[in-house]
């Protein structure tokens, strides 16, 4: 079995905690074992906000992103997402950092 190249990223928001791992690939964002659209019910704010480092950096759609997420509720869990796949995108690059901070 190859070893395949990950980055990691923790991210806090209030009460919650996600743990991030980007893996170069093309298959999307899962959150909890669930597709991110349907974690958050249909609630396109919530995923507009995870989604932000990736357009920032122009890197949507090219790691499949896999996020475990504990505590709060889903705006606080969005935010912490959201931190976790900006520490893990800087340990990809540090040429994102500028646009990041």
């Amino acid at each position: 079995m190859a070893n395949k190249i990950q980055y990691l990223g923790t991210g806090r928001r209030k009460t919650s905690v996600a743990r991030v791992r980007l893996v170069p690939g093309v298959t999307g964002i899962e959150i909890n074992g669930k597709e991110m659209r349907e974690y958050f019910g249909g609630r396109e704010l919530l995923a507009k906000i995870v989604e932000q480092p990736l357009e920032l950096t122009e890197t949507l759609g090219q790691f499949d992103i896999k996020i475990n997420v504990q505590g709060g509720g889903y705006t606080g869990q969005a935010g912490a997402m959201r931190h976790g796949i900006t520490r893990a995108l800087m340990a990809a690059s540090e040429d994102y950092r500028p646009a990041l901070k």
